[in-house]
Order: structure tokens, then C-alpha cells, then sequence
């Protein structure tokens, strides 16, 4: 029996999610959260054969839970399910030791099939994702700008673009908000922008963001 742990900010995505793998065969949901701290405390003392994790949530977002998952279990098993397809997300992703990264896009069957390959020790990369991933090392045409972010810049990022204020960010990655300022315009220099609203413009272009957020 493959447990699963469920990590998403929108009840109604847990809901249906929940049922399609409650309908499954040998397949069973232990729990589930609405963001990332509340994702990291569970996994402190409890574990599961494979942690469903979505990228953008309040909070510390699925990025840094995994980070912080993996310090406590260096043995958890995320797959990553969210609507971000571009990189550098799959990237940075899997490069923080998730096993998967599925898109909000998979149709169930490929959900299951992440879940037990991965539940069995595998990797999994939807192939469009592989694909992606594969060509975005050998061409530098149209170089998305956000592949220059770190792992915390692009996670400050997410929160900005969230609508989260500096003072919210600093508390909840327990940074000073002279530290998430600096963070921030440094990321605002690597983009070439000067503000919040430039950011979002630039995210949303280079497909970071969806549209259909705002």
C-alpha cells in the first residue's frame, strides 16, 4: 500500500485529488496541509511513501518545504504537482532532491503512474517537461531571465508576485526585512526592472506566472 501526503493551498485541488487516488487500488491519502509549514511540522513526525507538494503557497512555498522535508527525511519522496511548466522551476525543482515534477495539466493516469515509480524509487518527469528541460541546455534562444534567480531569490519572487509585503516574507522565512530588500532589488538587477509591477509584467511573459492569477 503506497501512502500518499497531499500539500496544496486550494481545498478544492486536495478534494480531487484525494478522490481520484481514494478510488485507487493500493493506494492510500495519510494527510494533508494548505502550505508549506504546516507540510515541513507534519513530516517532522510523521512519514509517507510519497508527498504530493504544490509550488505556489503562502507561505514559505513548496520550494523551501521541500528543502526543509528532505533536512528531516532525507529519504521523502515529493513530487512536485503545479501549473508552472517553464523553467527554471522543473530545475530548481529537482535540483532541491524532489523525485517528480508533474504539471496541474496530467490527466490521473500519469498522476498514479509519478506516484508509484516514484513510490518505488524512481524519478518521474512528464515527458513534455523532459523535453523542455533537455532543449533548455542547448539553446539559448529567448533565455528566460528568471534562470538567473537562486533558489531564494526565486522564492521571493513567488511571494512577491503573490501579493505577500516585505515585512510577511521576512516573518515567515525568518530573514530581516533589510535582508528580503536586498533579496529583492537584487533580483530586480538581474531582470532588468525597477519594481513590483515590472516583475509581474515579466513573469507572466515569460510564463512564470499564468495570467489567469490576476
Amino acid at each position: 500500500m503506497i501512502s500518499v501526503y497531499l500539500v496544496d493551498d486550494h481545498e478544492l485541488v486536495r478534494t480531487g485529488i484525494r478522490r481520484i487516488l481514494e478510488d485507487e487500488k493500493g493506494i492510500r491519502v495519510v494527510g494533508e496541509a494548505s502550505d508549506g509549514e504546516n507540510a515541513v511540522q507534519w513530516c517532522r513526525q510523521n512519514e509517507a511513501d510519497v508527498i504530493l507538494m504544490d509550488m505556489n503557497m503562502p507561505g514559505i512555498g513548496g520550494l523551501e518545504a521541500t528543502k526543509k522535508i528532505l533536512r528531516y527525511q532525507p529519504q521523502a519522496r515529493i513530487i512536485v504537482l503545479t501549473i508552472h511548466s517553464e523553467d527554471p522551476f522543473p530545475t530548481k525543482v529537482m535540483q532541491a532532491g524532489a523525485c517528480g515534477y508533474l504539471t496541474k495539466s496530467a490527466r490521473p493516469p500519469e498522476m498514479l503512474q509519478a506516484i508509484r515509480q516514484v513510490a518505488a524509487g524512481q524519478r518521474y518527469l512528464s515527458p513534455e517537461i523532459a523535453q523542455q528541460m533537455a532543449l533548455s541546455q542547448v539553446t539559448q534562444t529567448d533565455e528566460n531571465p528568471f534562470k538567473a534567480l537562486s533558489e531564494r531569490e526565486l522564492q521571493i519572487m513567488l511571494m512577491i508576485t503573490n501579493g505577500e509585503k516585505v515585512n510577511d516574507i521576512s516573518e515567515q522565512l525568518s530573514l530581516s526585512p533589510k535582508t528580503v530588500n536586498s533579496y529583492r532589488y537584487r533580483l530586480f538587477a538581474k531582470l532588468g526592472i525597477n519594481g513590483d509591477v515590472e516583475l509581474t509584467k515579466l513573469a507572466i511573459r515569460y510564463k512564470v506566472l499564468d495570467a489567469g492569477q490576476f
